[in-house]
């Protein structure tokens, strides 16, 4: 089934593209190149969503829209811990303080979501932002050190997953589940629905 339109996603995250693959969507993947260590200034909700926005805005840029209708998907998430955002751990040595503050608590992950819809001379733009809360387990110093050791949460924001070696620490979430792999299917359906694109009419199957 042809897509009506080119769809393009604005992230080198692994596990955004396995996530909309997953839903039958095969985007072209664009690699942004945006500094993602920004400081909030409204919080870390709006934070993500202005990352998100600059990450499609610089994609969008660079590329030909020619004739085809073109989409271009940006995403960032960041975990929220006592009002402070917490994005990939830059050291192994702060991966293990992140998760020696982590461990026995809840944070919120967020991801912030932009998309442009180009048709033509005509842009059309959506910006929304999808929170999750995510508890975490009262795991060891020992389970940490290995935890980091593997490397994957230098890797991903807030420095842990739940489709990976993580998901063992991770005790339960409050909302959707995709969105703390780094991206909210039911949110970016609703932007897309808005735009006047079906998201079966995306499906690659």
């Amino acid at each position: 089934m042809a897509s009506p339109v080119r769809l393009v996603l604005a992230s080198a995250s692994d596990a955004r593209l396995r996530t909309l693959r997953n839903a039958g969507l095969d985007p072209e993947v664009i690699v942004s190149g945006v500094d993602e260590d920004t400081e909030p200034v409204d919080g870390v909700p709006e934070l993500t969503m202005r990352l998100a926005r600059l990450k499609a805005e610089a994609v969008s840029a660079r590329i030909d829209h020619g004739s085809q209708a073109t989409l271009v998907i940006g995403c960032d998430s960041l975990l929220e811990l006592d009002g402070v955002p917490y994005g990939k751990p830059r050291t192994p040595t702060e991966a293990v303080r992140r998760w020696q503050r982590l461990r026995g608590r809840a944070g919120q992950l967020h991801t912030g979501h932009h998309v442009i819809m180009q048709r033509g001379a005509d842009t059309t733009l959506r910006t929304a932002v999808a929170s999750t809360m995510v508890y975490f387990a009262e795991i060891t110093d020992h389970e940490i050190e290995a935890y980091v050791a593997s490397l994957e949460p230098l890797q991903v924001a807030g420095g842990f997953t739940i489709d990976g070696l993580g998901g063992p620490f991770v005790t339960g979430i409050e909302g959707d589940h995709h969105n703390v792999v780094g991206l909210s299917l039911p949110l970016l359906r609703t932007m897309l629905n808005e735009l006047g694109i079906s998201w079966p009419s995306l499906w690659q199957v």
